[in-house]
């Protein structure tokens, strides 16, 4: 048995692993109009396909499907083995309401009843 494949048979299984991540992949880095899929994530950074992507820097928001997870600041770092890797600068997790500048009692009461 021989370790060696024709370059169209290695071109359609990198291929076929591409639309594989892209199937899976839940994660989201939205760039103005412009959607791409994440293929790797780490603290510091993340990966998409380098094919897709520009050269992407400044804010850019991450998303779980349709949950927003993070607003973050960018700069392009490298593109190794295919993928385009951008590291954080800023990185803020996205809260669904606005932060309360006081602190709330634990046993604060939630709502006002009145007595009619």
């Amino acid at each position: 048995m021989t370790d060696y494949l024709p370059k169209e048979v290695l071109d359609g299984l990198a291929e076929a692993r591409r639309r594989d991540r892209r199937k899976k992949a839940r994660l989201r880095v939205h760039a103005g109009e412009d959607v791409f899929i994440v293929h790797r994530l780490w603290d510091s950074g993340f990966a998409v396909d380098a094919q897709d992507a520009p050269r992407l820097r400044g804010l850019v928001d991450i998303y779980d499907g349709a949950r927003h997870l993070w607003q973050c600041l960018i700069v392009a770092s490298t593109a190794e083995n295919g993928e385009m890797v951008y590291e954080f600068k800023r990185n803020t997790v996205a809260e669904d309401r606005a932060p309360l500048d006081f602190v709330r009692d634990a046993d604060a009461p939630i709502a006002l009843l009145s007595r009619d």
